[in-house]
């Protein structure tokens, strides 16, 4: 078997010990991540762009973020929503460099975003093309997030028109500059997450456990 390389086993080393489901919000370092990508299918298709931007404390960290772009084989549908090209994409980097470049800067954050399972999943494929790993991170889902909170009453008296980004944007009033592109979306999404975080404090959920659980419903209204 091939050794891995030492950036991917640097990144392995940070979870050899078990996260502590008590740890509160304000002592983690969250990633909120958005990849733009060919398709939907996590196996099939391919990452074009990844933007990223920590939250810490509540706080958005622009200078902790990154932008990265790869190189595309071909243009596909996904053309018309994020609007890159494979001429755009000519000087971007292969798929391994990329991943060498995410993983250093990902290291144990918690990973965030809206239907964050497609990008958590098309991560993982990336990574078991290259080097048979997966993406060791906890992750949250803003959506789930939310209707935990609208379940906990956090939303009694206030409309709320769908679980989209673009819904919760109107609810929280958060301006969706940059809407389609990953660092834009990445943006805006630690926008909501913000306000998503002060809500969990005064509902109690405020800890990794309480953050990063699923919301299982038979019927979401």
């Amino acid at each position: 078997m091939t050794a891995l390389p030492g950036f991917v086993r640097e990144y392995l080393s940070l979870f050899e010990g078990d996260q502590d489901d008590s740890l509160p919000a304000s002592d983690l370092r969250f990633v909120v991540l958005d990849t733009e990508t060919t398709g939907l299918d996590p196996r099939r298709d391919r990452i074009i762009t990844i933007g990223a931007v920590a939250v810490i404390d509540g706080q958005i960290l622009i200078e902790d973020s990154i932008e990265l772009m790869l190189r595309l084989a071909y243009n596909s549908s996904s053309v018309t929503v994020h609007g890159i090209t494979r001429e755009e994409a000519s000087e971007g980097l292969d798929e391994p460099e990329a991943l060498s470049l995410f993983l250093p800067y990902l290291r144990d954050g918690v990973i965030v975003g809206h239907h964050i399972l497609h990008d958590v999943e098309t991560l993982n494929a990336a990574l078991e093309r290259h080097f048979d790993v997966r993406l060791a991170n906890r992750h949250l889902d803003t959506m789930d997030l939310t209707l935990h909170l609208k379940a906990a009453g956090a939303f009694e008296g206030r409309a709320i028109d769908g679980f989209s980004l673009d819904a919760l944007c109107d609810l929280f009033g958060v301006v969706p500059h940059d809407r389609h592109t990953a660092g834009g979306d990445a943006f805006i999404t630690a926008l909501v997450f913000q306000r998503l975080i002060l809500l969990g404090r005064r509902f109690g959920r405020d800890t990794l456990g309480a953050l990063t659980e699923p919301f299982v419903s038979d019927e979401i209204e």
